[in-house]
């Protein structure tokens, strides 16, 4: 019996050459198009642009027109994708991106992802994908011991280390005010005990984000920090004993500018003594534990009740990949369980991960977490980590040769931030700026800038699993030629006047 494929109101239904085809056929020709498609896109990444120049209005119009009334061929749709998309791609895949902190999606965890996507499978109950459950079960197991965090932590498989803080401190919230007497989960916020929170002067934006989304506003008590963003352990003891009831501390593995780690040792023995709740946000630096000599870098981290890191950094997944771990699973279970009477109770050795993440739907995030950490092992993982951070100080030394040009922060990770010329506080801001620009406008590396302590910098992120030596000396060069530019406009209009 041959099985043709019944044509849907509003589409063609057709295969390339117009006809109807099997479903395998259908497959076979779509599949093998976006392959084709992204095989090129990654053959050729060395040799575009790091980021588009194509203005945003012709970008809209490439992926404009009239709603669609009546379905296009398949294929055709995949072409005309590639081709509206292609002209505003940016390039962190490649060897020319150091501007944010954003990995290079390995060909492995694409892989994975492709396959996710095919089986179309959703994570959310031990019922609707066992493999996708296991497969996140196994990948936990894995993950712990990289970082080297408590076994009996439960993780969470979310979008990123934005959902992740967020997954985290709701249980960081439960677990506090249940000591407090007060079950949130059941009687909400309203006169619930007031949870006291603290973090560091350069907290991230998105904890501020996730404390927003839980109900805790912007009332947090922000302690403060040295000139690389570590927190002053002293000034938090202090903070903590001039009040009392239940608390909530947020430290950081990895400052964005700079790579700083608060003193995590202290600032532990500091929540121990208090009660409080300790939260760490590791979203690229928490990977720094899977680096033996990075040891005092780290130390104390495994102290902490919670942690959120990100996958689609340092780990090089796709987009969306985040991790939320926490020491006490049952807080965290009663954070964030869904339960309804369609839902079927896990039994035995079976595994429910949406008692960990506050999505139902949502993607099977495991397959590629498991199959990019068996591709890199905890070796590749520590190699790759190890590699990015000397990169970052090879960058750092071939920067402070050249006059004029001034890393601020001590290279420890892979971050660096860097400032221009040598007169006062403004001149340095308005030549950082036009630096910057100079090397956006050439177009030959992309990073960005960003406010540090009131100065103007360029921030540069060493993460891109392809780096290479060759890689950040041709940033290194770019950045030099840009301040040279720079300098020689000054000088021209200088002699002009």
């Amino acid at each position: 019996m041959n099985t043709r494929i019944q044509r849907q109101p509003g589409s063609s239904g057709t295969d390339i050459e117009g006809n109807v085809p099997g479903a395998a056929t259908l497959h076979g020709k779509l599949f093998e198009r976006a392959l084709e498609h992204a095989c090129s896109f990654r053959d050729g990444i060395a040799d575009r642009p790091p980021r588009p120049v194509i203005p945003a209005d012709e970008l809209q119009a490439l992926f404009d027109g009239p709603t669609p009334e009546v379905g296009d061929d398949a294929v055709a749709v995949i072409d005309a994708l590639n081709a509206a998309a292609g002209p505003g791609l940016t390039g962190p895949v490649g060897p020319r991106f150091f501007g944010w902190v954003i990995g290079a999606s390995h060909p492995v965890g694409v892989a994975a992802d492709m396959l996710t996507s095919a089986w179309g499978q959703n994570a959310g109950a031990y019922a609707c994908s066992p493999a996708a459950a296991m497969a996140e079960k196994v990948a936990a197991r894995w993950l712990l011991d990289i970082l080297r965090l408590p076994r009996e932590c439960s993780v969470g498989f979310v979008t990123g280390a934005t959902m992740a803080s967020f997954v985290c401190l709701a249980a960081a919230r439960s677990a506090v005010l249940a000591r407090a007497g007060w079950d949130v989960e059941a009687e909400g916020l309203t006169g619930a005990p007031r949870v006291r929170v603290f973090l560091g002067d350069d907290a991230h934006a998105t904890i501020s984000a996730a404390l927003r989304y839980l109900g805790f506003g912007e009332r947090a008590t922000r302690i403060p920090t040295d000139a690389d963003g570590r927190m002053d352990a002293a000034a938090l003891a202090a903070a903590l004993a001039r009040g009392e009831g239940p608390a909530i501390v947020v430290a950081q593995a990895g400052q964005l500018n700079t790579g700083a780690f608060d003193p995590m040792s202290a600032i532990a023995s500091t929540c121990r003594k208090h009660g409080a709740w300790l939260h760490v946000d590791g979203a690229f630096g928490l990977w720094a534990r899977a680096v033996p000599e990075m040891a005092d870098l780290t130390a104390g981290i495994e102290d902490a009740d919670s942690w959120s890191v990100d996958g689609h950094k340092w780990l090089q997944l796709p987009y969306d990949s985040g991790f939320a771990i926490v020491r006490d699973a049952h807080a965290h279970r009663r954070a964030m369980s869904i339960t309804a009477s369609y839902l079927p109770v896990v039994d035995g050795a079976e595994y429910d991960p949406g008692h960990f993440v506050p999505e139902l739907s949502r993607r099977a995030r495991g397959f590629a977490v498991w199959a990019q950490l068996r591709a890199l092992g905890r070796r590749g993982v520590e190699d790759m980590v190890r590699h990015h951070c000397a990169l970052a100080r090879r960058l750092a030394g071939r920067l402070s040769g050249e006059p004029g040009v001034h890393v601020l922060n001590t290279v420890r990770l892979n971050q660096l931030i860097v400032s221009f010329g040598d007169g006062a506080a403004e001149e340095r801001n308005t030549l950082t700026r036009a630096t910057i620009a100079r090397l956006q406008a050439d177009n030959i590396c992309f990073a960005g800038g960003a406010d540090w302590h009131g100065a103007w910098v360029l921030r540069i992120s060493i993460i891109s699993a392809p780096l290479t030596e060759a890689d950040v000396d041709r940033l290194a060069a770019a950045v030099i030629s840009a301040w040279r530019h720079i300098q020689c406009e000054g000088s021209s209009r200088v002699t002009s006047a």
